[in-house]
């Protein structure tokens, strides 16, 4: 798999992207997107989000924690993006408050480019149960076929992460080994990717190395700042520098693929 070009592609481009993302996470995820190499807009008010997605190259919903405004921005932009941008749903919780699930659940027929998330949540997202809170209860194994099943209804790549992260199309299907646990300790990693994986899909034209590779870069990333780091805070810090120093040699170097 090529992230070397994929990464290059993302480095000349540096693509636009719009995030709809949750307040707990929002500094973190600008920098992990300035980091990567890419330029973070955190614009998600119903009266411009539709306008500005139809000028970014990536869009990220992200519903961690949405408000009725939110909501209507989150409306707006997928509105904007169609026909426009590649857009990534990220159902945070899914399967637990109602009425993000049902958010979910409408907006997932809407042709994300790709659905980022853990296992429970994409196994409630297919209509099985959810996990615990933002916490997954099930492993990325046993989340394939709903991934695997939402690809074809959708049309999207879908990305399922944990220990280890499972990419899944319509067509196909990879595990990429890699990381450090640490990276379940620091809030906001897993929301970072999500905008990691619309950067990558404003910069690549390939969808499924486009996500891969995104899985890839954060991954190797973790790889890399546990070198320097043993803790949370030092990690967190350590993991975005990784984010700006690795090329797309050394990420491909920092994991396995299978």
């Amino acid at each position: 798999m090529d992230f070397a070009d994929a990464h290059a592609c993302l480095q000349k481009v540096e693509p636009l992207v719009q995030c709809l993302t949750n307040k707990v996470v929002t500094n973190f995820t600008a920098n992990a997107l300035l980091a990567a190499g890419a330029s973070p807009a955190m614009l998600d008010t119903p009266e411009e989000s539709e306008e500005f997605a139809q000028i970014a190259h990536g869009v990220l919903i992200n519903i961690g924690t949405p408000s009725t405004e939110q909501y209507g921005g989150m409306r707006a932009a997928i509105a904007g993006a169609q026909g426009h941008t590649p857009w990534v749903l990220d159902p945070v919780a899914m399967g637990g408050p109602k009425l993000r699930s049902d958010f979910a659940r409408e907006v997932v027929q809407q042709h994300p480019a790709a659905i980022r998330g853990n296992a429970s949540e994409i196994i409630a997202l297919n209509g099985g149960a959810g996990g615990r809170g933002t916490e997954s209860t099930a492993n990325v194994n046993d989340a394939l076929a709903a991934a695997q099943e939402l690809a074809k209804k959708t049309g999207a790549v879908v990305g399922v992460s944990g220990p280890k992260d499972l990419i899944v199309d319509a067509n196909q299907h990879v595990l990429i080994e890699g990381g450090h646990p640490l990276l379940q300790k620091v809030t906001g990693t897993g929301c970072a990717l999500g905008a990691l994986c619309a950067a990558y899909l404003g910069a690549y034209d390939d969808p499924f190395v486009a996500v891969a590779t995104a899985h890839a870069h954060a991954s190797a990333a973790g790889s890399v700042a546990v070198r320097s780091a043993s803790a949370p805070g030092s990690f967190a810090v350590a993991w975005l520098d990784a984010l700006y120093e690795l090329d797309g040699a050394a990420i491909a170097n920092e994991v396995t693929i299978k």
